[in-house]
């Protein structure tokens, strides 16, 4: 998936991470899941370690515009895409679909034809829905939020 020329975007392993990179992250996930939101929950939950994760960088600042966390289960034959995250200079550039095409790409690439699950917050059903997953729970809050399950089939 080829990004906008003013933008970098790279997958790592959580230990192939640079402490930058690892502390940009975690801020952004406090300051919008927690700080913004008002989810008072524990964002460092012992996964980012099992997790790939996909940073998307403004390329002449290198400031940190958007994240996903990643993972695949070859034998299962899924994905999960989570704390899908962008700050808030990113908002409405279309970071997010990218950063969620760019997951799609990778886990059909890691688990071909897998199916792809997201817990979603329900109020981008339609976003989610316009990447072609399907809604398959009814409305439930986690962490104070209001959530939905969807799955992208392969």
């Amino acid at each position: 998936m080829k990004l906008p020329d003013n933008l970098t975007g790279t997958w790592s392993k959580f230990d192939e991470l640079g402490p930058l990179d690892v502390y940009d992250l975690l801020k952004m996930r406090q300051d919008i899941f927690i700080l913004e939101q008002t989810s008072l929950y524990a964002d460092i939950d012992g996964k980012d370690p099992g997790a790939l994760h996909y940073l998307i960088r403004e390329r002449s600042t290198s400031v940190l515009l958007g994240a996903i966390r990643m993972f695949s289960d070859a034998d299962a034959g899924t994905a999960r895409i989570g704390r899908v995250v962008i700050a808030k200079e990113g908002r409405g550039s279309g970071v997010g679909r990218s950063m969620m095409l760019a997951g799609i790409e990778k886990a059909e690439a890691l688990v071909p034809g897998c199916a792809i699950h997201v817990s979603a917050q329900a109020y981008l059903e339609k976003f989610y829905g316009s990447l072609d997953f399907e809604t398959v729970s009814d409305v439930y809050i986690e962490d104070g939020i209001p959530h939905i399950d969807m799955i992208r089939r392969g």
